[in-house]
């Protein structure tokens, strides 16, 4: 009896990995969904000292420029220490100052604030997302591609790279209010792309 056992384990392993393959890899002579893969897409400007900015905004709903300017009037804490009282009161009025005529409360700026917190010196990111995304190939080329999930917490435009093709697509990415669809990948575009 054992004697059977491992042909037909070897064999079942061989199907697998045969199926495996064919959701992953481009078949130059057949139609398939090939899943991209999707890098970086987390840098900020070099002003914002790490802050998510571009992120923080958008929730808000004020452009960029704006909240950056809100923020350059705050003054951080001493490194090693939190803001005492007084500071985070006094950096929260700045804040409003600038943000108050936009319809920004000091609810949603906490919401906001808090949502997109992290400590950098720990290694730490924001509250983030991966976008999930499939090529569609036919006769070995790309035709389109289904975004299946746009991901969320991109604060800058992320590579996405095909298995099997040399071209890179272009990202669009998109902003809301809403944190599970700010910073978003709405749109992957290819015009032309070479098989390797």
């Amino acid at each position: 009896m054992r004697t059977y056992l491992f042909p037909l384990a070897a064999l079942a392993a061989a199907v697998l990995s045969t199926s495996c393959s064919q959701t992953t890899q481009a078949n130059p002579n057949s139609d398939s969904r090939v899943q991209v893969t999707f890098s970086g897409g987390h840098d900020t400007d070099e002003s914002d000292k790490g802050r998510p900015v571009v992120l923080i905004a958008a929730a808000l709903g004020v452009p960029t420029e704006v909240f950056r300017d809100a923020f350059s009037r705050v003054h951080p804490a001493d490194s090693g220490r939190g803001p005492t009282e007084d500071e985070a009161r006094a950096n929260k009025h700045a804040l409003l100052q600038t943000l108050g005529p936009y319809g920004i409360t000091n609810e949603r700026l906490d919401e906001v604030s808090n949502y997109y917190r992290y400590n950098r010196s720990r290694g730490e990111m924001w509250r983030t997302t991966d976008a999930e995304a499939y090529a569609i190939i036919k006769n070995g080329k790309i035709t389109g591609f289904d975004i299946t999930s746009g991901g969320s917490g991109y604060s800058s435009t992320p590579q996405v790279s095909v298995p099997g093709f040399t071209a890179a697509p272009s990202v669009k990415l998109a902003w809301s209010k809403q944190f599970e669809s700010n910073g978003s990948v709405s749109q992957i575009t290819l015009p032309e792309a070479k098989k390797k």
